[in-house]
């Protein structure tokens, strides 16, 4: 190879090296400053200019923010909604996805296009009817009314993602499943999920996301009782202002969780996101 075109390639994948580090960068920034600002002193977290390395790193923060009663409290209520919410979204999209990606009728493209159509609209346009109809139904500030509005968010999503998944599936695997004797639900629970699996899980982390940092239908259905940890968050104020050093301590403590089920699940993820990008 001539000296000059390895040079040349050098400097391209240098240059890519370092665009690649800016991006990664600009998305990290923000996650490093709230990080480092939870280990300030509370009067630093104020100090003007302000500083993006704390002069030593305390606690105070957090200690201040766990000793809040009522912080256990809405961690429970976060989590219980999540996991309630992801696995009633998934027992609905598994089988409506399932359904309008095999049996391809006009129906289920219709079925998705309306999918599509609600996932457009914002989801404060549909905030009041879903506070009118859940205060007749008794359900605000309960568990179960937060999270079945958080599935009625979700759904239109997951269902699209996990049609696409399985619609990526030859259909000469569930045939074979049938010619040995399998009926259309056994089939689908051996052969089609299994393989969907990616699939599957990259939904699950979209609409646990979803209901993890969901703040608009908490605002308006919680007040005491299902109150959730964004809700906590949003309200460190007092009559001088917000409390950064707890808030940042706080974000940072509800943010590990999401951090270490997307670490743990990055392989099926890839594996999911690139679900029927080949086709044998």
């Amino acid at each position: 190879m001539r000296p000059d075109r390895k040079a040349a390639e050098t400097a391209k994948a240098l240059t890519l090296q370092l665009g690649l580090l800016l991006i990664v960068g600009i998305f990290v920034a923000p996650y490093a400053h709230l990080l480092l600002t939870s280990f300030k002193a509370p009067t630093e977290v104020l100090a003007i200019p302000p500083t993006f390395l704390p002069s030593h790193f305390e606690l105070t923060n957090y200690q201040t923010a766990l000793g809040d009663p009522g912080i256990s409290r809405s961690f429970v209520n976060s989590l219980e909604v999540a996991i309630g919410g992801t696995t009633l979204t998934l027992v609905l999209a598994i089988p409506a996805a399932y359904a309008a990606a095999f049996y391809g009728t006009k129906l289920g493209r219709a079925f998705l296009m309306v999918a599509l159509i609600v996932r457009m609209l914002p989801p404060v346009a549909m905030a009041i009817p879903i506070f009118q109809a859940f205060r007749q139904l008794r359900l605000i500030d309960t568990q179960i009314g937060l999270m079945l509005a958080q599935t009625i968010i979700s759904l239109p999503l997951v269902i699209w993602l996990l049609a696409a998944f399985f619609e990526a599936i030859p259909a000469a695997l569930e045939e074979s499943a049938l010619i040995d004797g399998c009926n259309r639900l056994t089939a689908m629970f051996k052969v089609t999920l299994p393989v969907a699996g990616g699939g599957i899980a990259v939904a699950a982390i979209f609409a646990f996301l979803s209901s993890w940092n969901e703040f608009l239908f908490a605002l308006m259905l919680t007040s005491v009782n299902a109150v959730t940890v964004p809700l906590t968050i949003a309200s460190y104020k007092s009559q001088f202002g917000l409390d950064w050093g707890s808030m940042t301590a706080l974000a940072v403590l509800y943010s590990l969780p999401v951090i270490a089920v997307t670490l743990a699940l990055q392989r099926k993820i890839v594996a999911g996101m690139t679900f029927g990008a080949v086709k044998g």
